[in-house]
């Protein structure tokens, strides 16, 4: 009897022996290496995105538009060319029968008001001059969106590797909780067997829910990375390839680490006056765009002016005559004048158009200011976050997770040596679990903080105007990537 009981507690110690080395091999274990093709990293998203962006081409072609349009609308209209015949009498349509009867060829031309083609195409040139700081804001907006994107599906990834991990081991809780039920003389009962089963069941529900944030994640990054083009085809033809798979995206198991631009101004917990922040956002791209729309509404302005001037007109004209009834010959006519109008009643019309010109100015005005404000907020909530983020992370590294897992190894020493309660050593299992991916979710957080800060501060780059390019430089989609000028 003696010898039974110690072989049923050898047997016990012998499964819970191996409950503690799965324990151990599941921390350390690693995922398979992958092929590096396959895999699509942090950078390879953003790049395929902002390469694959009609509305950057879009774009373009609404410059280039604008641009043809300002050499257009600054050139003269087309004289008008006039061709009639004048006095001819009607009892007879004798060409030759009255002196007045003549063949008139005539030719018109007109001049607009003031300066005003001049001053329109210059409009439409400071208008053009908006769209690149467009497509720079639009890229690193498509970086900010799409490395969000990407990091989510990351963070599920790595949420979906830990449960998995983990769900090995609670196989083995099962098992040695049988052998413990089994053997009638440890301290487990049903309870607990049905207990460790219940986790079991709910790990692999959190493995379908993430699942379903997965497959949600995946549809949203393959907007981004497919090429959809009807260049050179037929009106109902497409092409639409992709340098990825649409389903079941291989990422890169390394999580990326963005460096913050103006590093001291966000890292540290000193807080700027708002009127000592706008100075960093002057040079954002899309508040650089609105100071285009601004000044082209100030030339708009100058424009509604050139409405109060005459609009100046001259026209000449050839008249042929015929020789009279007695074959003397007639002196052909020429005439030349000048027509004008005279801008006198102007309170309905150019009074009200410099009015209109003047408001729409003012209009465009208010929304710089209002897109300042929003960028001051989003930097407020963003270093607020950022600074209450390291925070956490320093409590999970230094004090929470060494507790959680000295908490797990107690436990489960407890249980080997018959002085533990087997429903804690399976708590404390899902305690280290959840707070490993609770630390996920915030090193994860952190990177989606510093893609948002950088966005904010992408002004400080180059923005130099270049208006021949298609795309922005590499050194702008970097920086919102890694931070680095």
């Amino acid at each position: 009897m003696i010898k039974q009981n110690d072989n049923s507690k050898l047997v016990l110690k012998f499964g819970a022996s191996l409950l503690a080395i799965s324990v151990f091999y599941v921390s350390a274990a690693q995922s398979p290496a992958l092929n590096n093709s396959e895999v699509l990293t942090f950078e390879k998203a953003i790049k395929a995105a902002q390469k694959n962006d009609p509305w950057l081409t879009g774009n373009m072609h609404k410059q280039r538009a604008i641009e043809s349009m300002s050499h257009a609308v600054n050139t003269l209209p087309d004289p008008k060319v006039s061709i009639s015949l004048a006095n001819l009498p009607v009892n007879g349509f004798d060409f030759g029968q009255e002196g007045m009867t003549q063949a008139k060829v005539g030719i018109s031309q007109m001049f607009p008001r003031g300066d005003s083609l001049g001053i329109k195409s210059q409009q439409l040139k400071i208008q053009s001059e908006a769209f690149p700081f467009q497509r720079k804001d639009r890229e690193s907006k498509v970086a900010v969106t799409v490395g969000s994107l990407w990091l989510d599906a990351y963070r599920v990834q790595q949420s979906i590797a830990l449960i998995e991990k983990n769900r090995s081991l609670f196989l083995q809780l099962v098992d040695v909780a049988e052998v413990s039920y089994s053997s009638a003389l440890g301290k487990t009962r049903q309870q607990d067997i049905v207990r460790a089963q219940l986790e079991l069941t709910r790990l692999e529900d959190r493995l379908s829910l993430l699942a379903q944030q997965q497959n949600r994640y995946e549809g949203m990054l393959s907007q981004w990375l497919t090429t959809l083009s009807s260049e050179n085809t037929s009106q109902d033809e497409a092409i639409l390839a992709s340098d990825f798979f649409l389903h079941n995206l291989v990422l890169s198991q390394q999580l990326p680490e963005i460096e913050l631009l103006n590093n001291d101004l966000v890292a540290k917990n000193i807080w700027l006056k708002p009127m000592e922040l706008v100075q960093y956002f002057a040079s954002h791209p899309a508040v650089l765009a609105v100071d285009k729309q601004i000044n082209a509404t100030k030339t708009g302005i100058n424009l509604a002016q050139q409405k109060y001037k005459p609009e100046w007109g001259v026209n000449a004209s050839y008249g042929y005559r015929s020789d009279d009834a007695m074959g003397s010959s007639r002196a052909d006519l020429f005439s030349v004048g000048v027509t004008f109008d005279v801008p006198l009643f102007t309170e309905n019309r150019q009074d009200n158009e410099l009015k209109s010109a003047i408001s729409e100015t003012e209009a465009v005005k208010t929304g710089k200011i209002l897109l300042l404000r929003e960028l001051l907020g989003a930097y407020s909530s963003a270093k607020g976050r950022l600074l209450r983020l390291k925070e956490r992370q320093s409590l999970y590294s230094t004090r929470l997770l060494p507790q959680i897992h000295d908490q797990a190894e107690a436990s489960l020493s407890a249980y080997t040596n018959d002085d533990g309660d087997f429903s804690e050593v399976v708590r404390s299992r899902i305690a280290v679990l959840n707070t490993e991916i609770d630390e996920l979710t915030l090193n994860v957080e952190e990177q989606k903080i510093r893609l948002e800060l950088n966005y904010l501060f992408i002004g400080s780059l180059n923005t130099a105007n270049t208006p021949n390019n298609m795309h922005i430089s590499n050194s702008t989609q970097a920086a919102v990537v890694s931070g680095n000028k």
